[in-house]
């Protein structure tokens, strides 16, 4: 499955990022030859390490302690498989992400904020660890070993167009804002899905009535900030992205954001070292 998976995936990444240069967007994001190394390396790492390293371990483990269970769900509808899926993967990322943004876990998501611009390409910009970590890429392994593997290929794909458009640097939502006559489908699509407008708000510099960096968690749905209080809808996008600390300190070296704690900063001010915090301004 992971060869496949990866197939359309990777198609959907990739045609994210030749629209965003299409559109001449690519041009606009000042992204410095690290951000190029960090955005590659993530996503290349996550595809062809840790996934297929987490789902390898649970099917190996599944198949040694508890093998009556392979495939012993793979009768249930699909979308009882769907709604699972939403529950074991999607919502406890949403817990985990909002997690990250916790002194403990932020150096393993703090890379992900880094990014001075929004583009497909951040997606996966995070710590190696990060995850190595993640419970929702375990737990799918779980269901996958289960007999989820047909529906999560779909699920996976459906919830990478999401998250993809939601980080790109095409606002494909914005147009859409002005058209009246979308009001109500608009008003509904942002309370259920991630969108630019949401998302771009979670990577703001400023908490400043457009930015909201200590919410909007939400990955494929938008729904869970929505019901767990985290929710903060404008339909804008705020002026600054990335972090207030790279500003004044200097950006960290590449290598440290990626394999921290096996790499730490020699920066004055740094969360990526023992004891460090996130930065807050005084």
């Amino acid at each position: 499955m992971n060869n496949l998976q990866n197939v359309f995936l990777f198609s959907l990444f990739a045609g994210f990022v030749v629209l965003e240069f299409a559109l001449g967007k690519a041009k606009t994001l000042n992204a410095s030859k690290a951000d190029n190394i960090l955005d590659m390396l993530c996503v290349a790492l996550l595809a062809g390490f840790t996934q297929p390293f987490i789902f390898w371990v649970v099917q190996k483990a599944g198949l040694a302690w508890a093998p009556e269970y392979h495939n012993a769900w793979s009768a249930l509808p699909w979308y009882a498989m769907a709604g699972i899926l939403l529950i074991g993967d999607d919502m406890t990322q949403y817990w985990w992400h909002r997690a990250s943004h916790s002194p403990m876990l932020w150096p393993l998501h703090r890379a992900h904020h880094s990014a001075q611009y929004m583009s497909a390409r951040i997606i996966y910009r995070n710590n190696f660890f990060y995850y190595l970590a993640m419970p929702g890429l375990w737990i799918s392994g779980i269901l996958i070993y289960l007999g989820f593997a047909e529906v999560y290929l779909v699920y996976i794909v459906v919830k990478l167009a999401v998250i993809t458009g939601a980080h790109s640097a095409v606002k494909w939502d914005a147009p859409l804002y002005r058209i009246k006559a979308l009001s109500p489908l608009m008003w509904l699509v942002q309370r259920t899905i991630s969108t630019p407008s949401t998302h771009y708000a979670h990577h703001a510099m400023y908490n400043d009535g457009v930015g909201y960096y200590t919410g909007n968690f939400g990955n494929l749905l938008f729904f869970w900030d929505v019901l767990f209080g985290t929710a903060h809808i404008t339909q804008q996008y705020p002026s600054q992205i990335g972090l207030r600390d790279d500003q004044l300190f200097g950006k960290e070296r590449w290598w440290v954001e990626m394999f921290y704690p096996i790499f730490k900063s020699k920066r004055e001010h740094s969360a990526l070292v023992p004891g460090g915090k996130p930065y807050e301004e005084p």
